[in-house]
């Protein structure tokens, strides 16, 4: 068989191992990155602050409980991304086939990589070595024939970990494993198939489709193939976003329309940034509103031309929210959210407004604050907006 070759990089602890790197006094402590208000949640955190249970999503203050020495650290988002940029460099110069899944992970479809640049394996270790080089951080490799495989064998080698699933020890791989550990395969799967006395793998990879079926539906057949390491997927690269957004939490419900709206502006000026940034615009957007107790909704409008306007997006967002604070009797918030859909690299129109202001407002912002860090530059209206 001609099998491809691919590889899973993924950055171990990443938020984590780049504020250790940044402030070594913090190196082989117990360290948690994530909102720091009473409702912040855990981004992610050193294996030191691992050992005592505490783990990404978890709420900041069980985290607290949990590990009551840890420093707690807020995410630096710009820094985050700029070693993101040199780690990704890397990986382009090992293959054109790259396909990121964030900002700290992706796979690489090393297949014709290998004549000039040897086994995958050894792709793979160059690549852990200079990663190490250039940012001083650590990355966990699996290596296989396809995507689920080498995902596998990362997860399997973390920390610091290279790990090779091949043709001749795949099963002996896959098979003690838990079903949990397949890929697609949440908590309420899991529980249906050890229900049904389909406990490993190995169970799912000798079962019969029809008694399968029963279980999980039409899902049995990628169940079995996945038992079995198929997994035909290929690394798609450059694979376009289809939203990006911004969104925060706040320590205590919002109950003023004039600090809602500060923080709508604050968070319209980063998604109109980064689209800019990354020479993008959208049609649609979206605001997320999440009341007390826990109560989800959104709002949408869809625009005739793409935008990446600050000022745009945020008189379009502001009306949304304007009309859903209006429909309530007693209104708060306690998450407020935007993000910008169907993105295209087609650039914005002139000027929404009919004249250049907001764009040349747009343009000194996105200068300065490429130059001197985010937020150098805000509107005088957003700066209530403060962060916890």
């Amino acid at each position: 068989m001609n099998l491809r070759a691919i590889l899973h990089v993924d950055m171990d602890a990443f938020y984590a191992s780049v504020e250790q790197h940044d402030f070594p006094q913090w190196r082989g402590l117990p360290l948690i990155v994530g909102g720091l208000g009473s409702r912040g949640v855990v981004a992610t955190c050193s294996y030191e602050a691992r050992r005592f249970g505490v783990h990404s999503a978890l709420p900041m203050a069980a985290a607290r409980r949990l590990c009551p020495q840890a420093i707690l650290v807020k995410p630096r988002m710009a820094r985050y991304a700029e070693v993101s940029r040199a780690v990704f460099a890397l990986f382009n110069d090992a293959t054109p086939l790259v396909e990121g899944l964030s900002l700290d992970e992706a796979f690489l479809d090393v297949t014709a990589s290998q004549r000039l640049l040897g086994t995958p394996l050894a792709i793979a270790a160059k690549i852990k070595q200079r990663v190490r080089e250039v940012t001083g951080l650590a990355c966990s490799v699996g290596v296989s024939h396809n995507k689920w495989l080498a995902k596998l064998a990362t997860e399997l080698g973390k920390p610091d970990g290279l790990f090779e699933i091949t043709e001749a020890n795949r099963q002996t791989v896959l098979d003690p494993l838990s079903v949990g550990r397949l890929w697609t395969v949440g908590k309420v799967t899991a529980q249906k198939l050890e229900a049904a006395g389909y406990r490993r793998i190995v169970d799912l990879r000798l079962a019969s489709a029809s008694a399968l079926a029963r279980v999980v539906g039409n899902q049995h057949r990628l169940l079995q193939d996945l038992a079995n390491g198929v997994d035909a997927r290929p690394v798609i690269a450059d694979r376009e976003e289809k939203s990006m957004g911004a969104e925060t939490t706040f320590s205590a419900d919002l109950r003023a329309l004039s600090e809602v709206r500060a923080w709508l502006l604050k968070l319209c000026e980063k998604v109109s940034e980064r689209a800019r940034r990354h020479g993008i615009s959208g049609r649609v957007l979206t605001i997320k509103l999440r009341s007390p107790p826990f109560v989800t909704e959104t709002r949408q409008c869809r625009w005739d031309e793409p935008a990446n306007a600050t000022q745009q997006l945020y008189a379009t967002a502001d009306r949304l929210l304007q009309v859903w604070w209006q429909g309530r009797a007693d209104p708060a918030l306690r998450l407020l959210g935007v993000s910008l859909a169907y993105l295209s690299a087609a650039p914005a129109p002139a000027s929404w407004f009919g004249d250049a202001l907001g764009q040349d407002q747009d343009r000194i912002a996105d200068a300065l604050n490429r130059r001197f860090g985010a937020g150098t530059l805000k509107r005088a209206r957003s700066l209530s907006a403060r962060e916890d």
